[in-house]
C-alpha cells in the first residue's frame, strides 16, 4: 500500500528536489561541467552534491554530521550548488531549444555591440530575429528590434533612413501583438485564479459578475492578425470562461480549438510541450464531461501513439504531465465504458509512479488520482478498498486542497460504510463529514439533501428501505441537469448508485446501461 498524502510534505527543500529531479544523462552532464572547471572536483559543492544524490530524505543534521560543511555555511554552499546545476543543465543538448538558442544570440549579439562590434552584432541579431518570429517568439523579437534601433543611432550607413523605417515598422507590429497577448494571458490567469480560489459559478449573481467580467477584461482584436501566440491565449480565455459557467459544450469547443492548432503548427510542439499537453488533456476532459465516447477514445488512442512514438519531447516536467494527463484520462475511459474490474490494474501502475514522482507531485494531484481510484473500487463493488483511498484524502491536513474532492470524498465515504454494513461507524462518519460541510461555504443542495437523507436511512425499517431510496432518487433527480448543481454528479454518480439499489443491480451494470443509451443518441 502506498504512503500517506503527508509523505509528499517531507521533502520542501528546493536543492534537494532539484537533485533527485536530475536523470542519468543530466548528472553525467553535471559531472563533466565541474571537472571542466579544474580544481573545483573536491570543492564543497561537489561532495555536498554527492552527498544529496546519496540520501532518500532531506536531512540537514546529516548533512552537518558529514563534515562536508558547517551549518553557518551551509545556506551560501546551497546557493552556489543550485545555480552550477542550472547552469550545467543549461549547456545539456537535451534542454537547448528554440527559445534558449534565440535567447542565447541576443546575448552574443549584446556582448559584440558592447565591444563596439557594430556590423558582427547587428548581422547577428538579424538572424536571431529571423528565428524568433518564425517561431512567434514575438517578445524576444521585440528585444532584438529595441536593440537593432539602438545601435543603428550609433552605426551611421547610407540606409538609415530606409532602415529605421523598417525597424519603427516591426516594433509598432510587434508591441501591438504583444500587448493583445498579455492581456489575454492577464485575461486567463486571472479566470484560473478565480477558479481555484472560488471555484464554478453557483447562482446568477456569480454568473453575471463572471461574465461582465470576462466581456470587460477581454480585449478588442482583430483575429485575421493573429498567429498562434495569440490565438492559444484566446482560446485558453475562452475555455475558463466555459469551464467557471459549467458551459461544457463550450469548453469542448475551445479545448478542440486548442488542440487544432497544435496540429495545425506540429513544429510547435517541441517548443510547448506544456501548452500541448495541457490542451489535450483539457480536450479529453471536457470529451469526457459530454459524454462523447468516441472522441474521447480517438483522441486517448492518439495521446499513447505519441508517447509510444517520443513525439512529444521528454524531459522532467512533461514526464509527469504525461503520467497525470494519461492514466487519469485511462480511467475516465473505464468510467465512461463502466468496464470498472478492467481498470483495476491501473491502480498498482499508478501507485509505482506516484512513489516515482513523490518529490516533484503536488497534494492537489495526487487528491484527484486517489479520488478516481476510490470510484474505480466503488464502481467494482469493493467498498473496503474504496475507504482506503478515501481516508488518505480525508486525512489530508490542508483543507484547501481540492476542496470539493474532500466533500464529495467524504460523502462517498458515507454510502461506502453504508455497503459495508460498518453501521458501527457510520454514525461517526456522519458527524465528522457534518462538521467538515459546515466549514464549506457555498454548500450545493445535493450535497444538503444527500447528507440529511443518508442520515435518516439509519431509522428506516428494513422493508422500507427500498421505498425510500426511491424518495431520495426523487429529490435529487431534479437537480441532475440543473444550471449549477449538475456539477456535483460529475463528482459522483449518486443517482446511479440509488437506481442500483431501487433496482437491486450492481452500480456498474446501470451506468453501462446509461452509456449504451447516449452511444444510440
Amino acid at each position: 500500500m502506498t504512503k500517506s498524502i503527508t509523505s509528499f510534505n517531507q521533502q520542501k527543500d528546493s536543492l534537494f528536489i532539484l537533485v533527485k529531479s536530475l536523470s542519468k544523462s543530466e548528472k553525467r552532464q553535471f559531472n563533466l561541467y565541474v571537472s571542466r572547471l579544474g580544481g573545483n572536483i573536491d570543492a564543497k559543492f561537489f561532495s555536498l552534491f554527492k552527498f544529496l544524490e546519496k540520501i532518500k530524505i532531506y536531512n540537514e543534521k546529516e548533512i552537518i554530521k558529514s563534515n562536508i560543511v558547517t551549518k553557518q555555511q551551509l545556506s551560501n554552499l546551497k546557493a552556489h550548488l543550485y545555480k552550477q546545476i542550472l547552469i550545467s543543465l543549461r549547456l545539456n543538448p537535451s534542454h537547448q531549444n528554440i527559445r534558449l538558442q534565440i535567447r542565447e544570440q541576443l546575448d552574443f549579439a549584446t556582448i559584440l555591440y558592447q565591444k563596439g562590434l557594430y556590423k558582427q552584432s547587428l548581422k547577428l541579431l538579424e538572424k536571431a530575429k529571423g528565428i524568433a518570429i518564425t517561431n512567434e517568439e514575438n517578445n524576444v523579437a521585440y528585444e532584438i528590434v529595441e536593440l537593432e534601433k539602438v545601435i543603428e543611432t550609433q552605426y551611421i550607413t547610407r540606409s538609415i533612413s530606409t532602415r529605421a523605417n523598417v525597424l519603427s515598422l516591426q516594433a509598432k507590429n510587434l508591441s501591438k501583438l504583444n500587448v493583445v497577448t498579455s492581456k489575454l494571458s492577464n485575461l486567463s490567469l486571472q479566470l484560473y485564479s478565480h477558479l481555484l480560489q472560488n471555484g464554478y459559478v453557483k447562482n446568477n449573481e456569480e454568473l453575471e459578475y463572471i461574465t461582465s467580467y470576462f466581456n470587460r477584461k477581454l480585449p478588442k482584436y482583430d483575429f485575421s492578425n493573429f498567429g498562434f501566440r495569440e490565438k492559444l491565449w484566446l482560446y485558453k480565455s475562452y475555455l475558463w470562461f466555459s469551464l467557471l459557467t459549467q458551459d461544457f459544450l463550450q469548453s469542448y469547443k475551445y479545448a478542440s480549438k486548442w488542440v487544432d492548432l497544435f496540429k495545425g503548427n506540429k513544429e510547435l510542439i517541441s517548443l510547448h510541450p506544456v501548452f500541448y499537453l495541457k490542451g489535450k488533456n483539457y480536450f479529453l476532459e471536457a470529451s469526457f464531461l459530454v459524454k462523447n465516447k468516441n472522441k474521447f477514445k480517438e483522441e486517448l488512442s492518439y495521446f499513447e501513439k505519441e508517447i509510444n512514438e517520443k513525439s512529444i519531447p521528454l524531459n522532467s516536467n512533461t514526464e509527469i504531465l504525461i503520467f497525470l494527463y494519461y492514466y487519469t484520462n485511462k480511467l475516465h475511459l473505464h468510467f465512461l465504458e463502466s468496464t470498472f474490474n478492467e481498470g483495476e490494474y491501473l491502480v498498482d501502475i499508478i501507485n509505482t509512479k506516484i512513489e516515482i514522482y513523490k518529490n516533484r507531485l503536488d497534494n492537489h494531484h495526487v487528491v484527484i488520482l486517489y479520488y478516481k481510484i476510490a470510484c474505480l473500487y466503488f464502481g467494482m463493488n469493493k467498498n473496503e478498498e474504496c475507504i482506503i483511498y478515501l481516508s488518505k484524502i480525508i486525512n489530508t491536513k490542508d483543507l484547501k486542497v481540492a476542496e470539493d474532492l474532500q466533500c464529495f470524498a467524504r460523502i462517498l465515504n458515507l454510502i461506502a460504510h453504508y455497503e459495508c454494513g460498518l453501521d458501527y461507524d457510520l454514525e461517526r462518519q456522519f458527524v465528522d463529514t457534518y462538521k467538515f460541510l459546515l466549514k464549506m461555504e457555498n454548500l450545493q443542495e445535493v450535497q444538503k439533501e444527500f447528507i440529511t437523507s443518508i442520515r435518516d436511512l439509519s431509522d428506516v425499517y428494513p422493508h422500507e428501505i427500498r421505498t425510500e431510496f426511491k424518495k431520495i432518487h426523487t429529490r435529487l433527480k431534479k437537480y441532475e441537469n440543473h444550471k449549477y448543481e449538475k456539477r456535483a454528479f460529475l463528482y459522483l454518480d449518486i443517482l446511479s448508485w440509488l437506481e442500483s439499489k431501487i433496482e437491486n443491480k450492481p452500480i456498474a451494470a446501470i451506468i453501462k446501461k446509461k452509456a449504451s443509451k447516449l452511444s444510440k443518441r
